[in-house]
């Protein structure tokens, strides 16, 4: 799962992005100091892995990760190529889903591009240069299937013209492409055009240490941000990237601590990874034995065959079955050859849909 960071200048987010990647982005109080976009990889927080490999004495636990892009700050007219523009926009083509920093903070240290804080102004500010280049991409297209629509003799190419004249439409109306209803046929159109306002979105609305605490969440900016995200079916979050970068340098005992007396019950790193599954609708199964304990990502929905696929494509090829038990059920047990003998373990077939959790272990043949 790649997730690019982005946001106008001086937002936050090559704070937050040296938080979660320990990567150290420069971080600078001026525009386009990020002028290529630095990336990262970071772990999945698991507690079921830790509380596996003890049970297993596991030589090795590999978590599942996430790859941060940090790109470089957005800014009016940018789809027309103003501060380099086009270059970052075209690093958020290659992501999964956008992770858009809002600058929801007083700092008078600290510059805004548009010299006052207006989360919702920024927010509509990035998302127009976004459909921009979207309405730029679309009309190409429709101009290269033109002539292979008229006089309708191509259906397919005629088909997809309607579809792009109604895609257009929309755009040019100031709306973002996920927001275009389609039908399961349309949604393959929508796809082949890697449209950037297509992107899954969270909102990280970005506040001050000052802020931070149990009353957070009904801060008058953190609330324009959250009504922003539920009117445009989005993911949001709250998040105090100062204070993240701090968190990140700490002993897990400190940073346990230091959440405790801020009266918060995880960090923003947690919140954000929960965000980001949960909108692109990912779920973790795991592997445990001797040897290694292992999260492997998966989208909901998928069965247990193309599961095995993630491991090593011979294992789907030639499935046989997936012998399955929840987490925590192995774990009372003491271990897969206790739950089968209290009938725990699961024999389950090709149709098996995987759930979020399930430790398995695939039988197959080749």
């Amino acid at each position: 799962m790649k997730l690019g960071v982005v946001g106008l200048p001086n937002v936050g987010k090559s704070t937050l992005f040296n938080a979660i990647t320990h990567a150290g982005a420069e971080a600078a109080n001026y525009p386009f100091c990020t002028i290529e976009p630095n990336v990262g990889v970071v772990a999945v927080p698991d507690e079921r892995l830790q509380k596996l490999a003890a049970l297993y004495e596991s030589k090795k636990v590999t978590p599942a990760v996430i790859e941060f892009v940090d790109i470089a700050g957005l800014v009016k007219g940018a789809s027309r190529g103003e501060g380099l523009g086009n270059k970052f926009l075209s690093h958020i083509r290659e992501v999964d889903a956008i992770v858009h920093v809002v600058r929801c903070f007083e700092d008078e240290n600290i510059t805004h591009v548009e010299s006052s804080i207006d989360p919702v102004r920024d927010i509509e500010t990035i998302n127009l240069e976004l459909i921009l280049s979207d309405i730029e991409a679309v009309q190409k297209r429709m101009d290269r299937v033109k002539n292979a629509a008229r006089g309708g003799s191509d259906k397919a190419a005629a088909a997809e013209y309607a579809f792009l004249e109604k895609l257009l439409a929309h755009l040019e109306k100031e709306q973002p492409a996920n927001t275009f209803p389609v039908t399961e046929e349309e949604q393959g159109l929508l796809d082949g055009l890697f449209l950037l306002s297509a992107k899954p979105v969270i909102y990280c609305a970005n506040i001050s240490e000052m802020e931070m605490g149990p009353d957070e969440e009904s801060l008058p900016n953190v609330v324009k941000v959250r009504e922003y995200a539920e009117r445009h079916h989005a993911g949001e979050l709250t998040i105090c990237a100062k204070t993240e970068e701090e968190l990140s340098q700490m002993s897990e005992e400190d940073r346990a601590m230091f959440l405790e007396e801020f009266g918060l019950k995880e960090s923003g790193l947690d919140k954000l990874i929960k965000a980001s599954y949960s909108l692109l609708g990912l779920i973790s199964y795991l592997t445990a034995g001797e040897k290694e304990t292992r999260a492997w990502t998966i989208k909901k929905g998928t069965k247990a065959p193309q599961a095995a696929g993630k491991i090593h494509s011979d294992f789907e090829k030639g499935f046989i079955r997936a012998e399955v038990v929840d987490w925590e059920t192995l774990l009372a047990c003491g271990g897969l050859a206790g739950a089968r003998e209290k009938g725990k373990v699961r024999s389950e077939g090709k149709e098996y849909v995987m759930k979020d959790g399930d430790v398995v272990l695939f039988r197959f043949n080749v």
